[in-house]
């Protein structure tokens, strides 16, 4: 069964990849990206370790600027983020019925909610995985120590949805937090 996996080259999108596949789907890695920076590279890179199919799905700029908008007047990510997400969801599901993504237990953002998850489910004809859901982040870290060589910190090149929209917006709305990326493999 194929599925694919929203994917950013970060620790939480290529553990639920790696499950996915331990599982048996086929997985397809997919990076969205608005087309404002080439951050998708950088996944690209990270799929390479994992040695499976990668992907560019290539959103529509107003996408980008509603979410802009959206952050700049709560002052706060948050919304925004959650916005592209869904937004996300909806135009890889125009391709593929089964998508899944790094979303865990923990996350502020994005994070869908159960009536949102099945509206778009429903809506949209598509099954929505999130593997890592159930698991808080020491799981997550004890798994990813495991499984991946990771390089972190504040500055890390990644291609999450946050590297188009800070060259956007140039505000410092996001509160400072670590970045991962995957660069080699441990198993």
């Amino acid at each position: 069964m194929e599925i694919a996996v929203l994917y950013s080259g970060g620790k939480d999108s290529s553990l639920a990849a790696y499950i996915l596949k331990k599982l048996g789907y086929e997985v397809k890695l997919i990076n969205v990206n608005f087309g404002v920076l080439n951050s998708w590279e950088y996944a690209k890179e990270a799929s390479e370790h994992l040695g499976l199919e990668f992907e560019v799905v290539k959103m529509q700029r107003e996408v980008l600027d509603k979410a802009c908008e959206i952050m700049l007047s709560d002052g706060y990510p948050n919304n925004g983020l959650n916005y592209i997400h869904k937004q996300a969801l909806i135009e890889v599901g125009k391709k593929y019925k089964r998508i899944a993504d790094g979303t865990r237990r923990d996350d502020k953002v994005p994070k869908l909610s159960l009536p949102e998850i099945r509206s778009i489910e429903d809506k949209y004809n598509i099954e929505y995985i999130a593997p890592l859901r159930g698991l808080g982040y020491k799981t997550i870290n004890s798994l990813v120590e495991r499984i991946f060589i990771i390089e972190e910190g504040e500055d890390i090149k990644k291609a999450d949805y946050e590297a188009e929209i800070r060259h956007v917006i140039n505000k410092n709305i996001f509160p400072k937090h670590k970045q991962s990326r995957i660069i080699g493999m441990r198993l």
